[in-house]
Order: structure tokens, then sequence, then C-alpha cells
């Protein structure tokens, strides 16, 4: 797939468990920030966007505007400090401690397909992954089209994970950098200029999504932690 780029979104507010710093909060004796950048170690660059007292070397911090902003101003954060030429960015909300480096290469691969298809949706519809040798069919969303024959690898726009219930967990995914820069200005167009307070089923509006069911060893990576109650059962599985 060659190089590819992190994004991991720290910032939020963590209401339901009392305004702590969530991402650092650890699970199987590491902050879960420091799991999901683990998870991406092979990223160039990677970059945090939220506080952070310490970081691995090499990972480069910075804000929303305004802090707190919310997770579409931090994709834009996150963005401006990518690399020039940097096509593919795994954007990741940093309580994903169950996240794998393994998780990264399978929606990786579902980017760049060698042989397989898959059924494709924008946000909003919904996929399903078809055999190799099979066929892909577009469906925007709330209506259908003909199956039709995928013309190339650049067709997705992204790929993230969904859960068992066929949610898709949006900041567990991978994207090609020019469709969310793309995103970004449509949406900061629409919203006068500013992306504060924007949730990111708007930020993909109009994208072209693989949705990727989760079929490998071990506890699901999208798993996120927004209670106290997750952070016990994440902490089961890292066991």
């Amino acid at each position: 797939m060659g190089t590819y780029a992190a994004v991991v979104l720290a910032g939020g507010a963590a209401r339901r468990m009392g305004g702590v710093d969530k991402p650092a909060l650890p699970v199987g004796g590491r902050p879960m920030r420091d799991r999901v950048l683990a998870a991406v170690a092979d990223a160039a660059p990677r970059v945090l966007v939220g506080p952070a007292d310490a970081v691995p070397d090499g990972v480069r911090v910075t804000r929303e505007d305004p802090p707190g902003g919310g997770p579409v101003a931090a994709t834009a954060a996150g963005l401006a400090l990518l690399d020039p030429g940097t096509t593919l960015v795994a954007l990741l909300a940093a309580d994903l401690p169950l996240l794998t480096r393994a998780a990264i290469g399978e929606l990786l691969t579902h980017l760049a397909p060698r042989g397989g298809t898959a059924h494709l949706a924008p946000a909003g519809g919904t996929a399903h992954l078809a055999p190799a040798g099979g066929t892909a069919h577009l469906a925007p969303a709330g209506g259908t089209s003909p199956p039709a024959q995928e013309p190339d690898a650049s067709l997705p726009d992204g790929a993230c994970f969904v859960d068992a219930d066929g949610r898709r967990q949006s900041l567990c995914g991978v994207w090609r950098v020019a469709a969310l820069r793309a995103g970004l200005d449509r949406l900061a167009a629409e919203r006068g200029g500013t992306l504060a307070g924007a949730p990111v089923r708007a930020l993909l509006a109009d994208l072209v999504i693989r949705e990727v069911p989760w079929s490998g060893d071990g506890p699901p990576p999208w798993f996120d932690c927004d209670t106290d109650e997750d952070v016990r059962r994440a902490e089961e599985w890292a066991r």
C-alpha cells in the first residue's frame, strides 16, 4: 500500500466520564492514546490532535480551532500537519485501546483490492463485502443503482469498520486525504467558514465508503471507551 499517515483525535470532553482526560486512562498498563499510536507505529507522520503532556518520539501534536471544537475541527487541524503528497490517512479516535496494526492493515487493503470487490455505499447507505470475482454496486444514500463492475481501486474514498449491528465506526477508518479535504472545504462553506461543532457524518456525507466487518482474531478493534464500564471491559479483553 505504500506510506500512510495517521491522525489521532484526543480532544473530546468525556462528559460521560466526568470530564477526565479519557485518552490518558490506562488499559493494560498503557494510556489508551499510546495504544492507538502504537497501532499506527509505521505511519508517517503520526499526528495527535488534543492536549498531551508527553507523546512518543516523532509524534506531532496540535489542537483544533477552537479547542474543544469537535472531531471535524480536529480533523482539519490534523490534516494541516501532514506532509505534502500524503495520499492516505488513518483517522482514529484516541479511545480505541484494542486497535491493532493488523486491523489497520485490513482497512488499507480494502482501499486497494487485489482481486475481490465490494458493495460500496456513500455515507448514509449500507455496504457489504463481496467475494473475489464478484461485482460491486454503488448506492447513493436512500437510493439504489444497478450492479456495476468497480472500475478501479481509486473509487472508494475510504474504508472503516462496522460493528456487529452494522453501525459505521467512522473514527476507526482509513481515508483518502484529498476526499477528506474536499469534505472539509464543502462543510466550511456550508457553515459560514466554521467547522466547530460539525458532526463527522456531515464531513463524510459525499464520500463513497467501503464498510468492513471485523473478522480477525481477538476483540473488535473499533471498540471505543465512552464510559467507565467500557474501560473495564477493554481491560478484560487486553489481559
